[in-house]
C-alpha cells in the first residue's frame, strides 16, 4: 500500500482517503481475529480482502505516476523511489516489533522467552530489507515470514509485482496486459472458490507463496491496466459513497459456512475481480465538494501506511492478553481494542511527521 508524489499530474484525493478508510478496517480485523475461532466467525470477516484493495491502488498508483516516464527513468531510479517510500517505515514497523518481542511472552508464545537476543537481532536485520525468514528462524511460533511485524509479508509481495512491473511488464501493450490480467483473475477466482476464500500469503513455504503470489498478480496488474485505460468522469459524493462501499464489502460476513465454502470463494472473486476496480475508478473520478472533506482524504491517505506498518506490534501485546485471560468477551475486550486503534493512528501520524517524513527527504538527497 503505497501513497506515491504525481509530480505535476493532477493528484486523487479520494483514493488517498478510500486507502485510510481501509488501513482502519484491517486494524479492526487483527483486532477482532483473537475474539474468533477463525474465519467462520470473525466480527470483520472480510478484513483481510483489504489487503488486495491496497495492491489493486498500488497497482493504479504505479501506472499513473510511472508509466509514461520511463523514456526519462532508469530501473535504478524507479527502484530508489520505492525503496525511498517503503523501507522507513517498514524499518520502523520492524524495530517496534523487536522492542516488544520479549515482553509479549504468554499462553499463545510460552517459548519466547527461550529466544536467544542475536536471534532476535537476526531476525529483525532481515526485517529491514523485508527478504522473508525461513521456519528455522519464527522465533514467535505462528509461521509468520516476518515475525516481528506479520503485515510485513504483504510489502514483500508489493516488491515483487514492483519489480516485475519494471522489469517486464510495463513494456506490455494494453492488449497483451488485459490477458495477463484475465489469466491472473482466471487464476484468483480458481483458489478463492476451491479454498473457500483468498486469505493466507504470510508463511515462507510452496503453498502460502501461491496464495500470495496469486493475490498479488490480479489487482496490481488489473490497477496497471485501470490507470492505462481509465478515463476518470466527475462524480459527486464519491469519498462517502466508496467508503460506505469498501466498508460493506469488508465487514460483510462470512458465506456459506463450512459445507459451502466455495459460495464465499465466489463472494471474494466478485469483491476482488469486479467491486475493487469499480471503487478505484469511482474514486479517481470523484470530485472533493468541501475543504473539510479534502482535509479528511489527506488525513487518512497521510495516516495509511505508517497505520498499516505501525498498529501489528500493538496487537501482539493485545493477542498475548487475550491468551492469558481465556474466555475474554468483546465486551470485556473493546476499550482495550479501541486504546490500540487510537494509540495506532496517532502513532502512525506522530512517526509520519517526525519520522517519515523527514528521512524520506534525507533518503532523496542522498539518492539523487
Amino acid at each position: 500500500m503505497t501513497n506515491t508524489n504525481f509530480s505535476t499530474k493532477p493528484h486523487y484525493p479520494i483514493l488517498d482517503g478510500l486507502r485510510g478508510i481501509a488501513a482502519i478496517i484491517v486494524v479492526t480485523f487483527h483486532l477482532s481475529e483473537p475474539l474468533s475461532t477463525g474465519n467462520l466467525d470473525n466480527l470483520v470477516n472480510h478484513g483481510y480482502l483489504a489487503v488486495d484493495f491496497f495492491f489493486l491502488l498500488s497497482g493504479f498508483v504505479i501506472g499513473y505516476a510511472y508509466d509514461d516516464r520511463w523514456h526519462k527513468m532508469t530501473l535504478g531510479s524507479f527502484c530508489k523511489r520505492r525503496i525511498e517510500r517503503l523501507q522507513p517505515m517498514v524499518i520502523l514497523g520492524m524495530t517496534l516489533g523487536a522492542i516488544g518481542f520479549y515482553f509479549t511472552d504468554s499462553a499463545i508464545w510460552p517459548l519466547i522467552h527461550t529466544v536467544p537476543f542475536w536471534k532476535l537481532l537476526l531476525v529483525m536485520l532481515i526485517g529491514y530489507t523485508i527478504l522473508p525468514v525461513p521456519l528455522s528462524l519464527d522465533i514467535r511460533g505462528w509461521e509468520e515470514m516476518h515475525p516481528l511485524n506479520s503485515v510485513g509479508w504483504s510489502l514483500l509481495f508489493e516488491y515483487i509485482a514492483n519489480i516485475l512491473y519494471a522489469t517486464i511488464i510495463r513494456k506490455f501493450s494494453n492488449r497483451a496486459l488485459t490477458v495477463l490480467v484475465f489469466i491472473a483473475a482466471a487464476v484468483l477466482a480458481q483458489l478463492a472458490i476451491t479454498k473457500g476464500d483468498v486469505s493466507g500469503g504470510w508463511t515462507l513455504n510452496v503453498e502460502q507463496m501461491r496464495v500470495g503470489i496469486t493475490r498479488t498478480m490480479y489487482p496490481f496488474f488489473a490497477g496497471l491496466l485501470l490507470s492505462r485505460v481509465a478515463r476518470p468522469t466527475r462524480i459527486r459524493n464519491a469519498f462517502t459513497w466508496c467508503s460506505i462501499l469498501i466498508a460493506a464489502v469488508l465487514y460483510m460476513p462470512r458465506i456459506g459456512g463450512v459445507e459451502h465454502s466455495w459460495l464465499n470463494g465466489i463472494y471474494e472473486s466478485i469483491c476482488i475481480i469486479v467491486v475493487f476496480p469499480l471503487i478505484v475508478y469511482l474514486g479517481a473520478s470523484g470530485i472533493i465538494a468541501t475543504k473539510t472533506e479534502s482535509k479528511i482524504c489527506k488525513f487518512l491517505g497521510d495516516i495509511s501506511y505508517p497505520l498499516y506498518l505501525v498498529h501489528y506490534p500493538f496487537v501482539y501485546f493485545y493477542v498475548a492478553w487475550i491468551s492469558n485471560n481465556k474466555g475474554v468477551t468483546i465486551l470485556q475486550a473493546w476499550p482495550y481494542a479501541l486504546l490500540i486503534l487510537c494509540g495506532s493512528i496517532i502513532l502512525a501520524y506522530v512517526a509520519l511527521k517526525w519520522y517519515d517524513e523527514p528521512v524520506r527527504k534525507w533518503l532523496r538527497k542522498k539518492l539523487g
